[in-house]
């Protein structure tokens, strides 16, 4: 995260109203945000066309979280009011992108071996998979990352989203149909039974 909302150290005990936070509070995020901003970040980074917007749709959830966070009663709620956060701030950057005429550009991290070369053996499905993902239309991109890289059931991605769960399914099937389309050498893996197995892989290869 890099500071609290004031921009001093998370610790300072402050939020960017200058409220006092109680000494529990602060501990309690500064827990959770060890434990759970990489999963953060892998969730903008799959729904962000470049790591410079990811970065700070990150921000923008964790300020807002900590802001939040001594209303938030139930501490298992934190991982998904935090997807709700992000996800909602993704669509207010696409909003302003669309408005803007900005196609997203972003580029695939590059993955390396123990030796710091770069492993080819994943290149051309890879990257086939991620220019075809990030060419999804909004909220089949969404459904796609929340469903089969973050795990969600369909009624917790249609929770977050704030869609029914029938357009949940619908959306995952239409934006499945259109990466085998779209990616033939993918198609014989990404089974309509087990396509989070086959989603998944990919992802590990990134």
């Amino acid at each position: 995260m890099g500071g609290a909302p004031c921009g001093k150290k998370v610790g300072c005990g402050c939020n960017r109203r200058g409220w006092v936070r109680s000494g529990r509070h602060v501990n309690d995020f500064e827990s959770w945000l060890v434990a759970r901003e990489p999963a953060l970040q892998r969730l903008a980074h799959l729904l962000a066309p470049d790591p410079h917007t990811a970065a700070d749709l990150v921000q923008t959830t964790l300020t807002k979280l900590y802001v939040a966070w001594p209303r938030i009663s139930d501490r298992g709620q934190v991982d998904a009011y935090a997807r709700r956060v992000l996800v909602n701030a993704h669509r207010s950057w696409w909003r302003r992108a669309f408005r803007r005429h900005e196609a997203p550009t972003g580029e695939l991290p590059e993955r390396a071996t123990a030796a710091g070369t770069h492993d080819t053996t994943y290149d051309g499905t890879r990257d086939a998979v991620w220019s075809a993902v990030r060419d999804l239309p909004e909220r089949q991109r969404a459904v796609l990352v929340l469903r089969y890289y973050e795990d969600l059931t369909e009624r917790e991605t249609a929770e977050v989203l704030g869609i029914s769960v029938g357009t949940v399914k619908s959306q995952a099937s239409r934006a499945l149909d259109r990466l085998r389309r779209d990616v033939p050498s993918l198609a014989d893996h990404l089974s309509p039974q087990h396509p989070q197995s086959d989603l998944s892989e990919q992802e590990q290869h990134r």
